[in-house]
């Protein structure tokens, strides 16, 4: 696990904005990754993605290191934000554009309200 978990930090230090996800940003390999990845694409976040799917140390690992059961897992300045339903409600209630403002992190505004309009 340190192997891992000093994999992930570095990561995390390296990157304004993390998904942990099952497969990539382009090509995701399970439904709740695709939404969180197509959100944050939509928005026009850049983001890292890391593939699970491909190394078991970091599947495992990640859960382990926030003690969180499920992937995705969304981090924001190495902060653990979230999986798939609280990044699908924070989009809807505007606290991820929130969160995204307070941290510098480049959004386009006007996609995050297309998505809200477009679930409202």
């Amino acid at each position: 696990m340190s192997d891992a978990k000093t994999r992930i930090e570095e990561t995390n230090k390296s990157n304004d904005v993390v998904l942990y996800m099952k497969g990539t940003k382009e090509m995701p390999q399970c439904g709740f990754s695709s939404r969180v990845a197509g959100v944050l694409n939509y928005m026009g976040v850049e983001f890292a993605d890391v593939n699970v799917l491909a190394d078991d140390d970091i599947r495992q690992g990640i859960k382990d290191f926030s003690d969180w059961p499920t992937i995705p897992q969304l981090y924001v300045k190495g902060e653990f934000v979230g999986g798939c339903d609280i990044i699908t409600e924070m989009t809807l209630s505007g606290e991820l554009d929130t969160m995204f403002d307070e941290n510098g992190v480049g959004y386009n505004k006007e996609m995050a309200d297309k998505i809200r309009e477009a679930n409202g």
